[in-house]
This record gives C-alpha cells, sequence and structure tokens, in this order.
C-alpha cells in the first residue's frame, strides 16, 4: 500500500458533531427505505457513506454513539411489526439490541480512522468489511442470532443481488457497503476542492473523488453482468400454494386453529374443482403454509381425516405446516408431506426456533417485562436435519427444501437444503401475527436465495404474501395481504450448483476474518502514531 503524505500522528479530520448526528440520522433513514416495502435499493450505499463520514475521526465511544443512532433510525421502524401484538416493550428492545450492532460497527470504523489516514484507500475496504463483520456477528448471537435488516436483503431488485450466486449474501453485503464506503471516500476529498491547487496542477482531491465515485458504479452496475441459472433449465412440474386465510389477525390466531385448518382445506378443494373441471393441471405438490394446521393430525383424527381428504380429493401430495405436541411434553413446528390414503409419510421439524417467541429464553426476567411469554407455554423443540424431502410424482420423485418462516435469513439452514439434493426451495411462513411490510421483507430474502443457490423458490403464508420465485430473482403471481388465494405454477426443477453453495460460510468467516486483521493493523498505526508523538514531545 502507498502511504499518503498525511502523517499517522496528524489530528483526524473529521465533521462537525451537528453534522455528524445529522448524517447518522439521514443514514439509518436512508437505510430503511432501501428495505420493503419501499425498495429504494439505491439508498444503502448512500446510508453506509453517509456513517462512514459521520464516524471518521471520532473517538471510539463516539464512533460507538452514531452508530447507535443509525441503527435505531433504520431498526426501529423496520422491525415494528414484531410489536403488532406484544405491544412496544419487546419491539423496542428488539431494536435495540439490533442497533447496538451498528453502533459497534461505528466505534470500529472510528477506531480504525488512524488507518484509513495512513492508507488512504483502506477506508472503503474497511468500511466494506466491518460491515461484513457486522452481519456476521448479528447473525449468531445472542440466541442464536437475528439477521434481518442484512444489506444484501435489501437488494432484491438491484444489480447487486447477481453477486448472491458466487458467494450468497455476504458478498452482496461486502459489495454494497464497500459501494458506500467509495461513495464516503469521494465526498471526504471532494471537501479539498476549495484548496487552492499548486501551478499546473488538478486541484487537489478530485481525481481521488472521481476515481472513487466510479468505482462505487462500476462495482454496482458490474453485477448485471453477472450469469444467473436460466428460470427455464429443468424438468418442468406443476406446484400449487393455499393461502387459506384466518378468521382474523392476532395472537389469538392459535384459538381459530379448526378455522384455519378448515380454510386451507376449503380452498385445495375449490382447486381440485378446478382442476376436475380442466382449468388448470393438476399440480405435483401443493404447499401449504406454517401453521396451516395447529391441531396435531397425528394425535386428532378429525385433523388427519380433514387433511386427507383434502389430499385424495386434490391427488397430489400436500405439504402440510403443522404443529405437532408428542408426549414428550415438547411442541415442534414441522412441514409435514401427507400422502393421500397413506398420512403423513415424512417430515421437517425446523431447526432454528425463534426466540421469545417459538421458546423463551430468560422465562422468568422476560416475564416482568410482558406477561405474553405466557403464551408460548411449553418451548418448541429444535430438530436436527435439513429440511430436505423428496415428493413421490408421475415421471419420478423429486427432492424440495423445507425452511419455515424466518430460518430463511439464516445461510447454513437454507444452504443444507441444496447441498442435500433439493431442487426448490419452498418457505412456509406465517404472517398472521405481523403486517405486509414483514411479509415483503420476507419474500426480498426468498429472492436472494434463489439467485444464491440457483433454484426456483415459493413462499406460502397463511394470510400472504405468497409467491413464486424463479432463479433469477423474480417474483411471480405474489399475493395480496389477508385474503385467500391458490396459485399453481409451472416450475421448473434445477440441478446446477452455484459457486455460492459451493463456497457455504467460508467466504464470510474470511471477510470478517479480514475485518478483524485490519483491525489489528489500525492498532498498530495507532500505537506507532503515538509512539511517534511522544518521541516528538521529548525532542
Amino acid at each position: 500500500m502507498t502511504e499518503t503524505a498525511a502523517p499517522a500522528a496528524a489530528r483526524p479530520a473529521r465533521i462537525p458533531r451537528w453534522l455528524a448526528y445529522a448524517a447518522a440520522v439521514v443514514a439509518g433513514g436512508l437505510l430503511l427505505v432501501s428495505f420493503p416495502p419501499y425498495g429504494l435499493w439505491f439508498c444503502a450505499p448512500v446510508g453506509v457513506a453517509l456513517l462512514a463520514c459521520a464516524v471518521r475521526g471520532r473517538g471510539v465511544w463516539g464512533g460507538l454513539g452514531f452508530g447507535w443512532i443509525a441503527g435505531v433510525v433504520l431498526f426501529v421502524p423496520l422491525l415494528s411489526w414484531t410489536g403488532t401484538q406484544v405491544g412496544w416493550w419487546p419491539w423496542i428492545l428488539l431494536a435495540n439490541l439490533e442497533a447496538a450492532y451498528i453502533g459497534l460497527l461505528g466505534a470500529a470504523a472510528a477506531f480504525a480512522t488512524p488507518l484509513f489516514l495512513r492508507y488512504r484507500w483502506t477506508w472503503p475496504l474497511m468500511t466494506a468489511l466491518l460491515w461484513t463483520a457486522q452481519e456476521y456477528a448479528r447473525s449468531r448471537t445472542p440466541f442464536g442470532g437475528f439477521p434481518w435488516g442484512r444489506l444484501a436483503f435489501s437488494q432484491a431488485d438491484a444489480p447487486t443481488v447477481r453477486y448472491a450466486v458466487l458467494a450468497g449474501a455476504p458478498l452482496v453485503t461486502l459489495v454494497v457497503a464497500l459501494a458506500g464506503g467509495l461513495l464516503a471516500f469521494a465526498a471526504w476529498h471532494l471537501a479539498s476542492f476549495r484548496q487552492a491547487p499548486a501551478p499546473g496542477r488538478v486541484r487537489p482531491g478530485v481525481l481521488p473523488a472521481l476515481l472513487a465515485d466510479l468505482g462505487a458504479v462500476a462495482v454496482i452496475a458490474a453485477g448485471a453482468l453477472i450469469p444467473l441459472v436460466a428460470p427455464g433449465e429443468g424438468r418442468a412440474v406443476d406446484i400449487a400454494i393455499v393461502q387459506g386465510n384466518v378468521p382474523r389477525l392476532g395472537l389469538d390466531f392459535n384459538e381459530q386453529r379448526r378455522a384455519v385448518l378448515d380454510n386451507h382445506v376449503s380452498a385445495t378443494l375449490e382447486l381440485a374443482a378446478k382442476v376436475d373441471r380442466h382449468e388448470i393441471r393438476r399440480p405435483a405438490l401443493v404447499v401449504w403454509p406454517e401453521n396451516s394446521s395447529d391441531i396435531d393430525p397425528y394425535v386428532n383424527a378429525d385433523a388427519y381425516e380433514a387433511i386427507d381428504r383434502a389430499a385424495r380429493t386434490i391427488g397430489a401430495p400436500i405439504l402440510v405446516g403443522a404443529v405437532l405436541a408428542p408426549d414428550d411434553g415438547h411442541v415442534r413446528n414441522t412441514g409435514v408431506l401427507w400422502i393421500a390414503g397413506q398420512g403423513p409419510q415424512q417430515q421437517y421439524t425446523k431447526r432454528h426456533p425463534v426466540p421469545f417467541a417459538e421458546f423463551i429464553p430468560m422465562r422468568p426476567l422476560v416475564r416482568k417485562i410482558t406477561k405474553k411469554v405466557d403464551l408460548v407455554r411449553s418451548d418448541f423443540l429444535a430438530g436436527d436435519r435439513p429440511g430436505l424431502i423428496t415428493v413421490p410424482a408421475e415421471g419420478g420423485s423429486f427432492p424440495v427444501g423445507d425452511v419455515i418462516c424466518f430460518e430463511v435469513a439464516y445461510d447454513d439452514i437454507v444452504r443444507d437444503t441444496v447441498t442435500g439434493g433439493a431442487r426448490l426451495l419452498v418457505v412456509q411462513t406465517n404472517n398472521a401475527t405481523f403486517n405486509t411490510a414483514e411479509a415483503l421483507q420476507q419474500l426480498s430474502m426468498v429472492r436472494l436465495r434463489s439467485v444464491e443457490h440457483g433454484r426456483p423458490g415459493l413462499m406460502a403464508s397463511t394470510v400472504g404474501v405468497s409467491a413464486f420465485v424463479s432463479p433469477d430473482g423474480r417474483a411471480y403471481d405474489a399475493t395480496t395481504f389477508n385474503t385467500r388465494a391458490a396459485l399453481v405454477r409451472q416450475t421448473h426443477l434445477t440441478v446446477v450448483k452455484t459457486p455460492a453453495t459451493t463456497l457455504g460460510g467460508t467466504p464470510e468467516a474470511v471477510l470478517a476474518g479480514l475485518a478483524l486483521f485490519g483491525l489489528v493493523m489500525a492498532g498498530f498505526v495507532r500505537r506507532r502514531a503515538r509512539v511517534q508523538h511522544t518521541d516528538e514531545e521529548e525532542a
């Protein structure tokens, strides 16, 4: 790396405090509108750039504070759907927890400022690495992490989503944050435009700013050149999604469980009638959403008969989202493959139950905050196997990868189904306790996963949004929220293995390691600057 003329011991330049506050607030707002339902994906790198400028040259505590401000502005509204039924305390606590990670990102970026001063082009690179490392940590801690709001999940409509096919969501985040870092670099160097140039020279800062701006545009636009798996490749099968809807939204969803099951049965019977009238082809698989049968069909004869009647009438296997309550005292959130006349044949148990929703860590303490934890009467038991389910069909069986609800946000859970042989990604979800914004944010994740692994996908929801997704990330036949619908679409089952599927979690671990290495190097630069400053004072 080439050293700049600025000495390492120089006092870091920084923007005025009032401007840093404004930049942090606007950064959080721009990051927010990059996500659905707004979908202004191009705002994400600008938000990254503003936060990078706000924390540059600050002390570690200052960087922490400005990062936290940006995080609060982002996550409080982004996660507002978590408080629609349980009140504002859990929502605000979760939003502040997520914001704390952005605060740590700001602190790390402030700490690394001396490195940027000595090697100025490390600023965009470290910005990208620190964002990736922040998401690495947030996706795993605490209680298994909560990856909602990753930069990658804002890019479903952007050319940058195509980077997912190379190294998954972490590479998409890296590219978006790198573009933001380059924009920050450009803005910072343009600030020196007011300085008078030496005779015969360009004003200082213009050329680096121009190169950085061009670099930001280039890394975003280059995504459009990355080839994806063609949507028409592979064996064609007809798949159906049944969105039965619920009598009313809310946490008393479970009290409506018979009505919800009946809704999905009757919607399937109506679909079967269309098949009999030759209005549509008979599907090879019907997908019901998560919680479509909260009555355990293994122990309840009425539920068993209702589901079996639907399967017999439609003449196809049904993937049922069921809550099972066996005698061991632990409930399980499962996807159950139901074959007409044979009953449940295969099942997948959700591997990542949601903390504070499907299991309650520190239950006595949390009860002091909200009594609604008692709605979770017993903790859900996590599964221990990937969601690979083999569907029998004319022309040969085919494997699908089942993930349930928020699991689509976790890289390894989705990838495990594909490496196991899945040719179709199925996301069963229940949005009856949330709202349209949450459903659209979740659908954007499904779209990224289809690009990442080159697989067609679908999202089946109780109330919406349900949709099909092609391997190039486009969504089709998306339903509206809180409606009843049945969708049928021909899907081509792909077998191509993408680089992202092959590499798995290695790129993210490497990028997080590089971020840590950069912070160590920044520590050495800071120490060298202090020693140099001390020597100058003694001299």
